[in-house]
C-alpha cells in the first residue's frame, strides 16, 4: 500500500504539471517524491501521514517567526473575520506601508502587491518608465521570479532543474536582459561602458540566495551603487529573500547601501501571498494614478495579509536578531564539522539566519563556483535527513533558514540526525 503521500502524488501527477504547483517541491533533483504536508507550528511540520520533521525551509524564508505563530495567526483570523477581500482601501494597508517605511527608510513610497514575482516585475517596469530605457541588468544565478526577462540564465528552480535558455521567452526580450558574474564589478563596469545609456536599472539579490547562500564581496554592492548613479540607472534590490532577515533592515541596512527602490516578498504578511516594492517619492510618483507607468492588483492590499504583515513586523521589531544569528553561526559550523569528518569537502556559506552547505572544495562566490557541488552528494544527504525527521530544501542551489523558534534541542536533534547520514 503506498502511503499517504505517494497516494496524493500519483493524484497531483493527473492534475498538476509534475504533481506540483512550484517546480522544485517536485524533488526531482534529490531524487525522491515530495512529502505533502498536513500542518505546521514552531519549527515543526507534520506530514499527511503523520510523520515529524524539524523544518529549514520555513516556506522558503519567511517564517521567521515561526510557523503558525500565535500573534499572526490571532491578527489574520481577526481580519477574516472582518471579510477576507474588499478589492477596495482597508487601514491596515497603511499601518503596514508605514512600517515598512519605518524599518527601510529608503522606501519613502510603496505598493502592495500579491508576490515577490509581481514585485520585481512592477519594479522594472516602473525603472523602464522613469528612466526612459529599455535594459535591465541581472546576475548570474540571481532569481527574480518568474517574468519573462528575469528567466535569462536565473537560479532557484531554473537552475535546479538545468532547464536550459529561455523557452517560452521570445527572443526580443530576453536580449533586454544584460548579464554580469555575482561579485564581477568589472564585468558590471564593461557592460555600462557597452550599453550605458540603455540601461535602466540594475537589479540584484543584494545576497544571492538562489544559486545558495552568497554574501556581497566588499565593495561590491558599493561599486553596484556608484555606477547607477553615474550613468543614470536605478539600483533595485531584490530584498524578497533578505527583507527582514539578514537583519531588520534587510540587506540594505547591513551593508550601509541605499538602493533606489526595493522589492519584498511573503514575510511582509507573515507568509500570506503578498510583496510590495518601494523606493524614493519621486520616482515612485510614476505609478498610476500618480503617473503613467500603470500597475493594478485586485489582491494587492488584501486585509487579511496586511494584518498578518503588521503582526509578523511588529514580532520581529522585538525580536534578538544577534542571538539567533549567533546560534545559527554555531548550528551551521557544527554541522559542516560533521560532514567533513565523514570525508566530505564541504564549504559553509552562512549569514544572520541563512546557510548552506555546499559540496565542494572550492569557495562559493558566484553562480559558476555554487555549481561546483556535487548535486549527487547533497540528493542522498538530503534524502537520509528527511527519513531522520530533518527537513531541508529539496535543491543544493537554496538556502537553509533557521527561525526564532527553533530551539536549541532541534539544533542539537538535527546535529544527531547528521552524525548518523553515511555518505
Amino acid at each position: 500500500m503506498p502511503s499517504k503521500s505517494e497516494a496524493l502524488f500519483q493524484r497531483a501527477a493527473n492534475i498538476l504539471p509534475g504533481g506540483v504547483n512550484s517546480p522544485v517541491r517536485a524533488c526531482k533533483s534529490v531524487g525522491c517524491e515530495p512529502v505533502f504536508i498536513d500542518r505546521a507550528e514552531g519549527s515543526r511540520m507534520w506530514t499527511v501521514d503523520g510523520d515529524e520533521l524539524i523544518d529549514f525551509v520555513m516556506s522558503w524564508g519567511p517564517m521567521l517567526l515561526g510557523h503558525a505563530d500565535k500573534s499572526v495567526r490571532d491578527a489574520a483570523l481577526a481580519a477574516m473575520d472582518k471579510g477576507a477581500s474588499f478589492g477596495a482601501p482597508c487601514p491596515a494597508e497603511v499601518e503596514l506601508g508605514e512600517l515598512i517605511r519605518q524599518i527601510m527608510p529608503s522606501m519613502e513610497m510603496v505598493r502592495m502587491v500579491s508576490s515577490g514575482t509581481e514585485a520585481t516585475m512592477s519594479a522594472v517596469r516602473l525603472a523602464r518608465g522613469y528612466t526612459g530605457r529599455d535594459k535591465v541588468l541581472k546576475f548570474d544565478g540571481c532569481y527574480h521570479g518568474h517574468s519573462d526577462g528575469f528567466l535569462v540564465n536565473a537560479g532557484s528552480g531554473v537552475a535546479t532543474l538545468c532547464i536550459p535558455g529561455t523557452p517560452g521567452v521570445p527572443e526580443a526580450i530576453a536580449s533586454l536582459t544584460l548579464l554580469a558574474p555575482y561579485n564581477d564589478l568589472a564585468a558590471v563596469e564593461a557592460q555600462f561602458a557597452a550599453f550605458g545609456a540603455d540601461i535602466a536599472c540594475v537589479i540584484i539579490e543584494a545576497v544571492a540566495g538562489n544559486v545558495g547562500l552568497i554574501p556581497p564581496a566588499k565593495g561590491f554592492l558599493e561599486g553596484l551603487r556608484a555606477l547607477c548613479t553615474k550613468n543614470g540607472a536605478l539600483l533595485i534590490f531584490d530584498e524578497v529573500i533578505t527583507g527582514f532577515r539578514v537583519a531588520l533592515g534587510g540587506a540594505q541596512a547591513c551593508f550601509g547601501v541605499t538602493p533606489d527602490l526595493t522589492t519584498l516578498g511573503k514575510i511582509i504578511g507573515g507568509g500570506f501571498p503578498v510583496g510590495c516594492y518601494g523606493g524614493r517619492r519621486e520616482i515612485m510618483e510614476h505609478i498610476a494614478p500618480c503617473g503613467p507607468v500603470y500597475q493594478a492588483g485586485t489582491l494587492s492590499g488584501n486585509p487579511v495579509a496586511m494584518a498578518a504583515g503588521i503582526a509578523t513586523l511588529k514580532g520581529l521589531m522585538a525580536s534578538d536578531y544577534a542571538a539567533l544569528e549567533a546560534r545559527t553561526k554555531a548550528f551551521a559550523e557544527e554541522m559542516a564539522a560533521i560532514l567533513r569528518a565523514k570525508g566530505q569537502a564541504v564549504t559553509l556559506n552562512h549569514m544572520a539566519s541563512m546557510f548552506t552547505l555546499f559540496f565542494t572544495a572550492t569557495p562559493v562566490t558566484d553562480y559558476e563556483t555554487a555549481k561546483t557541488s556535487n548535486s549527487a552528494t547533497y540528493g542522498e544527504f538530503y534524502r537520509q535527513m528527511r527519513a531522520l525527521g530533518v527537513n531541508l530544501a529539496p535543491s543544493g542551489f537554496e538556502c537553509g533558514f533557521t527561525s526564532f523558534a527553533h530551539t536549541d534541542a532541534d539544533l542539537r536533534k538535527t546535529l544527531d540526525a547528521a552524525r548518523q547520514v553515511k555518505l
